[in-house]
């Protein structure tokens, strides 16, 4: 079905008109009376369900104390309920109000290191050689705890009724805008996905909260940390956020990990984790009546965060000067320069999906994201003419609140990334001076909307895509896309070129090997 509708798209452009009026997403939307949000497409090719519910609620709405905690609703949603998981819920439920405790007179001690760290007394309050006797004690006494309950759990229980009842792809993430639950489902037990997941909502249980931090503290070692430039961009993305909470990791800061505690992801799924702040989506092979009957009967017995959610007001002010960071990492070099722009749902966004695409010629916006094809103007220049680049890359990527436009590119051997730096500036200021042909344009919105269409050729993909356009808007702004993008002029590429791409409010960020000369200063581009 979406290759005929690749098919007729390219056909209509080269006639000059697009089919874009004669294809809709036949998206249905039904708001329960607690305020939550469901969205169902109905599809008959394969008796199967693409489930999922997005919480609009990512690193994002963090702070500095508590980042990560977003993450860890990731970890703690699959531990199971109050009648799931555990041999003895009574007794589990003890226990954890005793980690509580235990954990409560932990902090207090751990502060007192923390103050002698403070003074220069100890070097590090982590290192178990300072340990007060009666903080031993307590992590003696919690240990104890711990394997208690680990005595009591039923270890993946909510996957095996899952998988018993023959579903498939349990799984969750995590991003700075949105926290996204999804399983695919046999089309008869759609009363099962509703009866666990609003189970899941209304009777969350957290067990094992804080020995779960340790494994998201190694999981940040495994994908972060180990990675030669892990740290590099970690520290990057801080440098390039002044103010937004965008400038963590969404995994957090370890410090914060190691000192989350029970009560505040209590109140933070309390806030964040309401109906009237989450999304239901259904793809798939089911009838939209009978689903929404069944939706009202599960999830309308959870009630609504009357306070809503708070609002985000936190504004990035504008860049005064250019920043630069150098590196060195076991990696390729490479150089990156980072802009500052709009939000995904901003007027200005499909114009900096062409400009992104004109640049590198890759479909690049926040549904995808760049690729080496050096079709596009750095492409030709860096690889094919000037030889000094394997790869280029642009990304424009908006998200709910901000939004980048990033340049990649990485050397030839023997090539420092600092001599790549002039020519891009030099590409984007050509832009910015004399604009883009009819025919880069055109290429540019042809690639887009077929990453558009894309999108909708199968129903995990189309479910996933509704989930990040609700996140970070409304799923009407995924379906505007289209029209958005044919509107786009040449003078609005050009426009947002001048405006956005500025070389003396960029971010650069330099990495060569060990022992590679330091790259030098830049040089002016006229």
């Amino acid at each position: 079905m979406i290759r005929s509708l690749l098919l007729n798209f390219v056909v209509a452009s080269i006639l000059g008109f697009s089919p874009l009026d004669a294809q809709s997403l036949p998206v249905r939307e039904h708001t329960l009376k607690n305020g939550m949000k469901v969205l169902l497409v109905e599809r008959h090719d394969e008796p199967t369900i693409a489930c999922g519910w997005v919480a609009k609620v990512g690193s994002v709405n963090e702070r500095p104390g508590i980042t990560g905690l977003a993450h860890i609703f990731e970890h703690m949603m699959f531990k199971g309920t109050k009648s799931i998981g555990t041999k003895d819920a009574a007794r589990d439920m003890e226990i954890n109000d005793m980690q509580d405790k235990i954990q409560a007179e932990i902090r207090a001690e751990m502060s007192l290191l923390r103050e002698k760290q403070r003074r220069g007394e100890i070097k590090n309050m982590m290192d178990p050689s300072v340990r007060t006797p009666r903080l031993q004690e307590l992590l003696d006494e919690f240990d104890k705890l711990v394997k208690e309950q680990r005595e009591l759990i039923v270890k993946d229980e909510l996957w095996k009724i899952y998988q018993t009842a023959g579903a498939t792809n349990l799984n969750a993430s995590t991003s700075s805008d949105r926290t996204f639950y999804i399983i695919q489902i046999p089309s008869n037990k759609l009363e099962l996905w509703a009866l666990m997941e609003s189970d899941r909502l209304i009777n969350p249980v957290f067990r094992e909260f804080y020995s779960e931090r340790s494994v998201i503290l190694e999981e940040r070692r495994q994908t972060l940390e180990s990675r030669p430039d892990g740290l590099i961009d970690e520290a990057f993305d801080a440098m390039v956020w002044m103010a937004s909470p965008y400038q963590w990791e969404v995994i957090g800061w370890p410090s914060d990990i190691t000192h989350m505690t029970r009560e505040s992801a209590n109140e933070f799924f309390a806030t964040y984790y309401a109906p009237n702040n989450i999304t239901a989506i259904l793809v798939g092979d089911f009838k939209s009546d009978a689903a929404i009957a069944l939706m009202e009967k599960y999830f309308e017995r959870i009630p609504a965060n009357p306070k809503g959610v708070p609002e985000i007001t936190t504004e990035e002010p504008r860049q005064p000067a250019q920043q630069r960071m150098i590196a060195k990492a076991e990696t390729q070099p490479n150089i990156n320069i980072t802009f500052k722009t709009v939000p995904s749902v901003h007027k200005d966004a499909p114009a900096l999906t062409a400009l992104a695409s004109i640049l590198t010629g890759a479909p690049t916006s926040r549904f995808a994201g760049g690729a080496a094809r050096p079709s596009g103007r750095l492409g030709k220049a860096l690889v094919l003419e000037q030889k000094l680049a394997t790869l280029t890359a642009t990304y424009a990527y908006g998200r709910k609140y901000e939004g980048t436009f990033i340049v990649y590119a990485t050397p030839v051997p023997d090539q420092s990334p600092d001599a790549l730096e002039p020519v891009i500036f030099g590409e984007i200021q050509k832009i910015a001076r004399d604009g883009v042909t009819d025919q880069e344009l055109t290429r540019a919105k042809n690639a887009a909307l077929m990453v558009f269409y894309m999108q909708q050729e199968n129903n995990q993909g189309l479910r996933n895509t509704l989930a990040a356009a609700e996140a970070a808007g409304t799923y009407k702004d995924f379906l505007e896309i289209p029209n958005k993008l044919q509107a786009v002029t040449k003078e609005d590429v050009q426009r947002v070129a001048q405006e956005y791409l500025v070389e003396e409010r960029s971010n650069v960020l330099l990495t060569t090997r060990p022992g590679a000369p330091s790259p030098s200063q830049p040089q002016e581009v006229n």
